[in-house]
């Protein structure tokens, strides 16, 4: 399907105003196809030519202004409309449009574990056309009114609410929607277990399919509840209302994203209905998925970008919002903990990959919606929330609120561009918000910031901060020494308000005609002199550095960036590493903490401390974790980063070892406390000692009494984690597999044995898995979950005599099967397929190779560059490196 380009869309816009769509879309035609039929009123500004987006089975007829249109002259994704008139104008077309199994389009899905099925719409970027007809680009917005003809016994939703016209047709109308995007238009049907409520008068919901109602109904109140109260913080944050007629969420199957935020009707990933015990973060998360696409009801929906160079001002600010409105409105006070170890290492490692790229990309540099599609990242998510926490704590949250609200209100319903926002924000203080923007938005690459340490004169002790890179900081350093009754712990001294502004230019040298983005020259080509650089300035202006002077001995900790305000990778002075390495675990603020765990691994990742010493602090401080959120972030990149990639195959055991050592400690610290406040480490001890099981004793025995000891009860989570690591050890059998399958029917139990045989080190599986995840047959594709389950199974680091020969494979059918099935299954080729554990010169020479020849899709070119750079630092890390 060709990509729509920018050009395309401007000229499109030019020429086009959009009034309404009527859609019809009839699901009773059988499981391959549905019908669909669209009725555009829409008017041109002057006479001129143009195309509407529609990829159909079958584009059974066409009439424009009465006329009919040759069903032929479709070109690809283009149905052109020749000869338009300046006025109004009105296009129907009926079409067979296909149903999707890759989660794009209208995807179908049928429960194993009852037989019921399930439709539902992502419309995302291009994919409206793959339901019905649409201009369907972001600026173009419209009214839609939809009718939907549903098999017996479904329910339909929608983004407005939804009435049974007939009964006996089982026909539904959506209320019309307000102008939105093509986008966001939304629909799910099927025989839906829903949970109804109302709140502020209008009508809130939560819906999931049949098989997951008792989990659905044990947390409808939390979900409820954290709607509710984000609804009403949003509405003392905003000026605007709500814009929508209801509020409805359904958790619908193989969803590839995490939620999307259509208006009125959000969708979320289903795996949010918990089947299994999880851990207070994992709600938390859940209740910041609620809160980030509540966000996006004024951000994105009612206010929405012009074009897809800016979807920072959707994600970004949603990404941001999420995670405060969830702080400041429930139980979940410690939200920005779980952003700091989870999130932010996200955007640090995309922007450290040669395809990074600027949270805001110049207009240009996204030519199309193939290459916009490449951009929903860490950059645009962790970083961009990253920059606007940093900008609200340098121009404070007061002035950063009437920025936002001037501009959903002067947009409202319309679109708008990084440069209206910027305006908007500017008007409300006094600082210089464009300068900020070209700093921190119009850049790319991640600050490093490293404490200098030295004696003053007098005898005390000075601290200066060095940095590499350009953007300004408004940080806190965090000074801490010994507590002076027990060593071990450590105790706050005092926190430094730390103004870092951006590098100066040299005194008396001459500024070049293009200055970096961020540096602050005031002219082209001309010499500053000495008097033209102050002493200090705010963030954005070039200065000289600051130096603290303080009397007295040196703190034992310093560190940079507590509290986690500013978006940098921080060093540790040796003194400080010293420090925290003996007393991390001690440091009474989670965000400090965080602070010194990512530290730690970027210094790993940069080859400034070795696995090996990420490990003993591991090992001497975890057990002692209470948040669970960083004691999640810590074990699973000492999992799978150190152990399974950074550390060479025969330290790896060892590693291992530590690991499973470390989940004992905790297991015994927290035994009886399961229901109480041990359960969050002790669920994670578990599944940590399950994923770093090196025999299959101890597992073997949880899995067949049903339990662990002192708790918890295996769950179908926990069993299908054990047998999967048994597995891999070659500890089961297909006939086992199969067993625990019918024990567990369900979808995800249908995913858990996929994994656990594809994981079987055994040629005849291992070939039987690649048949699955390659397939050349339509007939035999995988959906998106079934794949993802299959290749997460396949490789594995106990394996690599066995899936090595594999490598060479990979590409080429990685390239064939992005070709064929498209970018949702592009991405998930590159993203799990890929041969991670491989950690070899041969892997990277045969990607290289790919890139160079084979000509892969843009979806997938884009991850096999994010691999084989991950994959060339896990070598530089392990002294491999070319």
């Amino acid at each position: 399907m060709p990509a729509l380009t920018r050009d395309e869309a401007q000229t499109r816009a030019r020429l086009l105003d959009v009034h309404r769509y009527t859609v019809d879309l009839d699901l009773t035609h059988g499981a391959d196809h549905f019908h669909s039929r669209t009725a555009v009123r829409f008017s041109a500004r002057i006479a001129g030519d143009t195309f509407i987006d529609v990829k159909p089975t079958e584009l059974r007829s066409a009439t424009l202004d009465g006329r009919p249109l040759d069903p032929a002259t479709l070109d690809g994704n283009h149905l052109p409309l020749t000869g338009l008139t300046a006025g109004e104008h009105e296009l129907h077309l009926e079409a067979t449009m296909p149903y999707s199994h890759t989660g794009e389009g209208m995807h179908r899905f049928t429960d194993p574990a009852d037989g019921e099925t399930y439709v539902y719409t992502q419309m995302f970027m291009e994919d409206v056309q793959r339901v019905f007809a649409a201009f369907d680009q972001p600026d173009l917005k419209a009214v839609f009114e939809l009718t939907v003809t549903a098999p017996p016994g479904w329910t339909v939703l929608g983004n407005g609410t939804a009435t049974l016209q007939d009964r006996a047709a089982n026909r539904w109308t959506l209320a019309p929607t307000p102008p939105i995007s093509t986008y966001l238009v939304a629909v799910a049907a099927g025989p839906w277990h829903s949970v109804r409520t109302e709140h502020a008068g209008l009508p809130f919901a939560i819906h999931c399919r049949r098989s997951l109602a008792p989990y659905l109904n044990a947390d409808a109140e939390e979900i409820l509840d954290i709607t509710r109260r984000c609804y009403d913080r949003y509405h003392t944050l905003f000026d605007e209302p709500y814009p929508f007629d209801s509020y409805d969420q359904a958790f619908v199957p193989e969803f590839n994203l995490g939620a999307m935020e259509n208006p009125g009707l959000v969708t979320l990933r289903d795996e949010f209905v918990h089947r299994s015990a999880v851990t207070d973060t994992e709600r938390q998360t859940r209740g910041m998925v609620i809160a980030h696409e509540m966000a996006h009801m004024w951000f994105g929906d009612l206010v929405t970008l012009a074009w897809w160079d800016d979807i920072w001002l959707n994600e970004s600010f949603a990404e941001y919002m999420g995670y405060q409105v969830l702080s400041e409105a429930t139980r979940f006070t410690d939200t920005w903990t779980d952003f700091g170890i989870t999130r932010k290492g996200w955007g640090y490692d995309a922007d450290q990959r040669p395809s990074t790229h600027p949270v805001a990309p110049l207009p240009e540099d996204v030519p199309d919606t193939a290459s916009a599609r490449l951009n929903f990242d860490g950059i645009s998510y962790a970083k961009g929330a990253s920059a606007l926490r940093q900008l609200v704590a340098w121009m404070g949250e007061k002035d950063f609120l009437a920025g936002v609200n001037a501009h959903i209100t002067h947009h409202r319903f319309g679109n708008a561009t990084l440069a209206d926002f910027i305006d908007s924000l500017a008007r409300a203080t006094d600082r210089d918000v464009h300068a900020w923007a070209e700093s921190w938005l119009r850049t790319t690459g991640v600050d490093t910031l490293t404490p200098v340490v030295g004696t003053a004169p007098d005898g005390g002790w000075t601290l200066r901060v060095d940095r590499d890179g350009t953007r300004p900081h408004h940080l806190t350093a965090g000074l801490y020494d010994r507590d002076p009754a027990d060593p071990t712990r450590l105790v706050a001294r005092d926190h430094l308000a730390w103004d870092l502004p951006a590098p100066a230019p040299e005194r008396g040298h001459t500024v070049p005609d293009s200055a970096a983005p961020g540096s602050a020259a005031p002219g082209r080509g001309h010499t500053v002199p000495d008097s033209a650089v102050p002493d200090s300035a705010a963030p954005g202006s070039a200065a000289p550095q600051p130096t603290h002077t303080a009397p007295g001995p040196r703190p034992a900790l310093i560190l940079l960036n507590d509290g986690d305000l500013t978006y940098a990778k921080v060093r540790l002075d040796p003194t400080s590493w010293n420090t925290a390495r003996e007393a991390l675990s001690s440091l009474p603020d989670p965000l400090t903490r965080t602070v010194v765990w990512n530290a730690a691994r970027d210094m790993v990742r940069d080859g400034e401390l070795t696995p090996a010493a990420y490990l003993d602090a591991a090992r001497a401080h975890l057990p002692y974790e209470t948040d669970i959120a960083i004691l999640s972030g810590a074990v699973a990149f000492a999992r799978t980063q150190i152990a399974d990639r950074y550390l060479p195959a025969a330290d790896r055991p060892a590693a291992l070892n530590t690991l499973s050592t470390i989940a004992r400690d905790i297991l015994r610290r927290t035994e009886g406390s399961e229901n109480g406040d041990g359960q969050g480490p002790r669920l994670v001890a578990v599944r940590l000692f399950i994923d770093s099981a090196t025999t299959p004793d101890g597992i073997q025995d949880w899995l067949s009494g049903g339990s662990v000891p002192g708790g918890p009860l295996l769950d179908p989570e926990l069993r299908w984690r054990i047998l999967g690591r048994l597995a891999v050890l070659g500890a089961t059998t297909p006939a086992a597999i199969e067993d625990e399958l019918a024990r567990d029917p369900s979808a995800t139990g249908h995913q858990g044995a996929a994994t656990c045989h594809a994981a079987l080190p055994d040629p005849a599986a291992k070939q039987a898995a690649w048949d699955a995840l390659f397939a050349t047959d339509e007939r035999t594709d995988l959906s998106n979950h079934l794949f993802n389950a299959t290749a997460a199974g396949f490789w594995a680091p106990e394996q690599l005599d066995l899936v090595r020969p594999y490598a060479e494979r990979y590409f080429p059918a990685a390239v064939a099967l992005a070709a064929r099935r498209g970018p949702a299954l592009a991405d998930a080729a590159g993203r799990y397929a890929f041969p991670t554990p491989l950690v070899d010169t041969t892997t990277l020479h045969l990607g290289e190779e790919c890139l160079r020849t084979a000509d892969p899709s843009p979806a997938l070119r884009r991850k096999l560059i994010d691999q084989l750079d991950d994959l060339r630092r896990a070598l530089r890390v392990r002294g491999e490196g070319e």
